[in-house]
């Protein structure tokens, strides 16, 4: 049984910064590498949007309103997902959500319906 588990939300003030990561569990040794992951967010009356991704050679996507400011990372010896998040913004607040999939997902990164497995998420609050 897959699952992942988001973890490192908190209440912050703008400016400031912090590091999310998601724990897979249940992924053959062998086959984590070659999962795609991905960090979406949905905010308050939002919808779901992808925030980056990182394919199964390490090619990163962001969206445009996180470029320069995340930084996405994986490390599959540790089955582990990270998002560090810098330069906070009130509009960064969210529940923060990792998700993977089975090969590449660089055709359409940001496409939910992509991905099989999700974590239960983990909330980002930014203060002004």
């Amino acid at each position: 049984q897959v699952q992942l588990v988001e973890s490192g939300g908190a209440s912050v003030q703008a400016g400031g910064s912090l590091r999310l990561s998601c724990a897979a569990s249940g992924f053959r040794k062998t086959l984590y590498k070659n999962y795609s992951l991905g960090w979406f967010r949905q905010g308050p009356q939002k919808e779901r949007e992808g925030v980056a991704v990182i394919d199964t050679d390490g090619t990163t996507r962001y969206a445009d309103s996180v470029m320069g400011r995340f930084t996405i990372s994986r490390d599959n010896a540790k089955d582990s997902l990270y998002l560090q998040m810098n330069s906070l913004k009130p509009e960064d607040t969210a529940m923060y959500y990792c998700a993977a999939e089975y090969g590449s997902s660089l055709a359409a990164p940001f496409l939910s319906v992509r991905y099989t497995w999700w974590g239960r998420g983990t909330q980002v609050t930014v203060s002004s």
